[in-house]
């Protein structure tokens, strides 16, 4: 079992705009993890990253101030997805000022991997924002410095030598990831080798599925559990579903992986206790073929798996293409009793027109939208008025991301549904899952 991951600030201190903890409270968190290995003797496996945004004052300039506020906290909602699905122990996240953003884990991993690292987040970061069938879909072009901290460095140390090495590479135009110690880089692994494994790890079922599970709000009792995929690439170490799935579709091979998920995943989920449910998460890609409902119902038949024991959950850039084929395909879903969960809601751009078109079930909170619901009355107010909403529209509400006991206390004392979060159960194997399922 790995040690809880979490970027919940000590204390309130938040950036105001992103929700993000405070710089001192990452300084302390990044002294804290030097301290405790050299009081031990050991090496402390810091790994830091800076991004910052290149030319970021345009967006202020072309779309105002409002779409570039807006945009730093879709931003933050991404590097905080990232970290939450690749870190296995853990980790902390702020903004700097204005564009920069600083990530630091308490994790060991090869140079090659933290690499990697910053070059997926690099890619999730440059996705575009806003409406995609909108000419004005905003774009952010992001740059890297990253470094392994030595014991001697405090976080001061860490801090100015990111930001040093930024500035740098901010001025180069061709180069978009560099190392605080340039002169030991490494080769990393190009797109077309991680295309060509994903390939080879496909054909060997070597893609893993996890379960998450559920609970309900109220009594604790386990309701289901959400599936997730995960690759322990052979060089890179673990590769959680987000970049995974970015490898997917650079390589044309989402259907493939969806499909492996969607199978192993349902295979499982027939043999537990008939009163549990599982969550399947579809993509973009997913819900643009032409015979998406057709071909998972087919698969949910052929399981032997109840489709009304089964959500799935799509995220809202799943819906920007085509809104009306989409609402077609969902309903056709729950016309064979499986139900529709809005995944991510509150993270980044929320369209309110999906929650009249769309047949949905439940929503799903962003873990941004709940972490800071026992500290702060400006996060609660704002869960009480989303669950308001949610009864009035006749759905549930799950909470992701619960990770401490005053966070649950919370969002039972306001009546919201379900959850799920580290605080009761980490990601396990489908071995481990059925364990629990069975008491």
């Amino acid at each position: 079992m790995v040690t809880m991951v979490s970027n919940a600030p000590e204390g309130a201190q938040r950036d105001e705009l992103t929700g993000l903890p405070h710089v001192d409270v990452v300084k302390a968190r990044i002294s804290r993890w030097q301290t405790e290995a050299n009081a031990a003797g050991r090496p402390a496996p810091v790994h830091a990253l800076l991004l910052g945004l290149r030319r970021f004052d345009t967006i202020n300039m072309t779309y105002g101030e409002a779409a570039g506020d807006a945009a730093l906290v879709e931003i933050a909602a991404r590097v905080q997805r990232f970290a939450a699905s690749e870190f296995s122990d853990e980790w902390i996240a702020t903004r700097l000022s204005g564009g920069t953003f600083l990530v630091a884990a308490h994790e060991s991993c090869s140079r090659e991997r933290w690499q990697w690292l910053a070059e997926a987040l690099g890619d999730a970061v440059s996705r575009p924002i806003g409406e995609l069938d909108e000419p004005g879909a905003m774009r952010i072009w992001p740059r890297l410095a990253l470094m392994r901290a030595l014991p001697i460095d405090d976080a001061d140390a860490v801090l100015h030598k990111l930001a040093d090495t930024l500035q740098t590479i901010m001025q180069r135009s061709g180069r978009r990831a560099a190392w605080v110690d340039g002169d030991r880089s490494v080769a990393g692994r190009n797109p077309v080798q991680l295309e060509t494994d994903l390939t080879a790890a496909l054909q060997r079922g070597e893609i893993e599925v996890l379960y998450q599970p559920q609970y309900r709000t109220s009594d604790d009792a386990l309701i289901g559990a959400e599936a997730l995929a995960r690759w322990q690439h052979p060089q890179l170490g673990r590769i959680g579903a987000g970049a995974l799935f970015a490898v997917a579709e650079r390589s044309d091979q989402i259907a493939v992986l969806s499909r492996h998920i969607a199978e192993r995943a349902l295979s499982a989920a027939a043999r537990w206790p008939d009163d549990l449910r599982l969550s399947l998460n579809v993509t973009p890609t997913d819900i643009a073929q032409g015979n998406f409902a057709r071909d998972l119902a087919g698969l949910v038949q052929r399981s032997g798996f109840d489709p009304n024991r089964l959500t799935v959950e799509i995220v809202e850039q799943a819906l920007l293409t085509d809104l009306n084929k989409a609402a077609a395909d969902l309903q056709a879903l729950t016309q064979s009793g499986i139900r529709i969960a809005l995944d991510d809601f509150g993270a980044g751009f929320c369209n309110f027109r999906y929650l009249k078109v769309l047949p949905l079930h439940y929503l799903k909170l962003d873990k941004t939208m709940v972490e800071g619901v026992a500290s702060d009355e400006r996060d609660l107010v704002i869960l009480r008025g989303i669950l308001a909403m949610a009864r009035a529209l006749g759905l549930s509400v799950i909470a992701e991301g619960i990770e401490s006991e005053p966070q649950r206390a919370a969002i039972q004392a306001e009546a919201c549904d379900y959850y799920q979060g580290f605080l009761r159960a980490q990601p396990m194997s489908e071995a481990d899952f059925a364990q629990l399922a069975a008491g």
